[in-house]
């Protein structure tokens, strides 16, 4: 159909060429936008069911034509959402047994896509809990990291931050600004496998530290974020290390207290 418009409007002449080429790559664009669109459409379900255990691991998803029928989209968009899913590592297809639902330990737990199911799905308690335990295991070792290997510019970006956190007029500006700062330590460690952590703290953190914003300890909150960050400008990774810790260990018990009620919040080890 497109080639015989082509030829049509070829020999319309040259000005009415230029126009139809012109316009194509606008009317390309938008069919790509749409068909985006209902592609993570169909991720999100498909992905939300997973996570959500509506479809259990070793499941098989349905047949990619009953997938079409359920959700009213073509072939090409179910293919493109199973393909996506696959590189999340919630699924795998093999020849003649479908496509399985795989172990949740061999998913991608980081990717933001399945965060954000977890989030949608999780008990806030117990989601949080866990939550500070990834926190209480890695944010020392990082400060300690930041203080080691820092650069002038990684310093600037946590000093922002803290910055950010003292001059916030709104709860929403305070917990942007706070995200910022503990993620601008784990890039200061300047070891690439602490980034991941810090990238899903825009998904993750952004709820715990919602609920912690209003709270009457946000001066004390702002000394112990200003402590961590003179320890990592000083150079000195055992007191990053230790200022960190009472950070994390004040921040759960803040969390306890302003929620009301009892979750397990876990106490970063001592150094011995």
């Amino acid at each position: 159909m497109y080639d015989k418009t082509d030829t049509v409007v070829q020999g319309r002449g040259s000005a009415a060429a230029q126009a139809a080429t012109a316009a194509r790559p606008s009317m390309f664009q938008t069919s790509n936008a749409l068909r985006r669109s209902v592609h993570s459409q169909v991720t999100d379900r498909v992905g939300s069911s997973i996570v959500r255990g509506e479809i259990g691991v070793g499941e098989t998803l349905p047949p990619e034509i009953r997938i079409c029928e359920m959700m009213d989209v073509s072939r090409t968009v179910v293919r493109e959402a199973i393909r996506t899913l696959t590189g999340k590592g919630l699924i795998e297809s093999r020849p003649k047994s479908g496509t399985r639902v795989r172990p949740p330990e061999q998913w991608n737990q980081l990717d933001p896509d399945v965060l954000r199911w977890h989030l949608e799905t999780a008990e806030i308690d117990r989601y949080l809990a866990k939550l500070f335990q990834l926190r209480a295991a890695a944010e020392p070792a990082a400060a300690a990291l930041a203080a080691t290997h820092a650069e002038e510019v990684d310093v600037a970006r946590i000093r922002a931050g803290c910055d950010g956190m003292d001059a916030a007029k709104t709860n929403e500006e305070f917990v942007a600004a706070d995200i910022a700062f503990h993620q601008a330590i784990y890039f200061a460690s300047r070891n690439e496998f602490f980034w991941p952590i810090a990238q899903m703290f825009e998904i993750t953190l952004r709820q715990s530290f919602t609920i912690a914003a209003p709270g009457s300890h946000r001066p004390r909150a702002l000394r112990e974020h200003r402590a961590v960050l003179d320890a990592i400008a000083a150079g000195d990774a055992e007191t990053a290390r230790a200022a960190t810790v009472v950070l994390l260990t004040n921040s759960a018990d803040d969390l306890v207290r302003i929620r009301g009620r009892e979750f397990e919040t876990p106490r970063p080890a001592k150094r011995r």
